[in-house]
């Protein structure tokens, strides 16, 4: 039986969707799960992955820990790795995840593949897709090294398993290491939006330069995302004018989203900003040039001033909801 350890981010007291993915997928599979769970809350998290098929939990709860340091980290999930002898080891790609497992992959003669969005496991075997050239094409991925095979995998691309409460986990709990680090995290200043992050999120409402200043963009898309419970995204464009943060931002240099609904307000469509929404299920865009990008790869695109557009979607949306 093969080992599959799934690395679980967690917010608010809950594992972020994203992890819970990969625990249902593993658990699928047939494999021996396990989860590394580390931070400020994480003992609590792991009665939570054995819900979901850990049937046991690498645990580090520490106040070192309450915020991400990469050096801390990578000690501590190499010897998590070790410790569980696992042979496939997953997370989703987030920001976090894209900068901390390549410094593990290295201390652990690891392959690693990023940013993956189709995911198999048959026994020790396991097969990955990723998108290459802003999403014009996939490649499969070969892991030949003998160590364990690191796979990052996009949010919203994987069915989630029904909590079973009746599972429960061994609880193997770690013991911060003492480093002597090259940087400490005095304070992360976080934004004031209680949203579900990009890559979580199911409904997604973006805005582009068509918006043309920073108070339409919220009077306009705030009614929107809040009437249909989703999270605000930004072109590059208007991220770079100052309107909106960079974790805001949809796209090639900004974060990759796999939403059951994007919406697309006053975006054209530049390549860079498609290439971080074509994992979308349905795409809705709204622009008043008929031959703006976006429509060609919109599911559905209405022809029309954003202005006069979603005021009239928003009421609509609160006469159903």
């Amino acid at each position: 039986m093969s080992k599959i350890l799934v690395f679980c981010e967690f917010n608010n007291g809950l594992i972020k969707k994203g992890a819970l993915e990969l625990l249902s997928i593993a658990k699928n599979s047939g494999a021996e799960v396990m989860s590394a769970i580390i931070g400020k809350g994480a003992q609590d998290m792991a009665q939570q992955s054995a819900h979901y098929g850990a049937a046991k939990s690498f645990v580090l709860e520490s106040d070192d820990f309450s915020n991400y340091n990469s050096e801390s980290y990578t000690h501590v999930m190499a010897d998590i790795i070790q410790q569980s002898g696992a042979e496939i080891v997953l997370a989703s790609s987030s920001m976090l995840a894209k900068d901390l497992f390549p410094r593990v992959a290295v201390k652990t003669n690891s392959a690693v593949a990023n940013d993956c969005h189709e995911l198999e496991i048959s026994g020790g075997n396991v097969t990955v897709r990723r998108a290459l050239y802003a999403g014009k094409c996939t490649a499969q991925v070969d892991f030949k090294t003998s160590g364990p095979k690191i796979i990052l995998m996009r949010a919203n691309q994987l069915p989630v398993n029904d909590a079973d409460t009746a599972l429960s986990s061994e609880v193997v709990v770690i013991t911060a290491p003492q480093i002597d680090l090259k940087t400490l995290i005095k304070e992360i200043v976080k934004g004031t939006s209680e949203k579900l992050d990009l890559t979580e999120a199911n409904i997604i409402v973006s805005g582009g330069r068509g918006l043309k200043d920073k108070d339409s963009y919220y009077s306009l898309l705030e009614p929107l995302a809040d009437t249909l419970g989703a999270t605000l995204g930004a072109s590059r464009a208007i991220v770079d004018s100052g309107w909106c943060t960079h974790g805001m931002q949809v796209g090639q240099t900004g974060k990759t989203v796999a939403p059951t609904l994007y919406i697309a307000c006053g975006i054209s469509g530049a390549i860079q900003h498609i290439a971080g929404l074509t994992g979308s299920k349905v795409i809705v865009a709204i622009n008043k040039d008929p031959d703006a990008p976006i429509f060609k790869k919109s599911t559905y695109g209405i022809v029309g001033d954003v202005f006069d557009v979603v005021p009239k979607l928003t009421e609509e949306f609160k006469n159903i909801l």
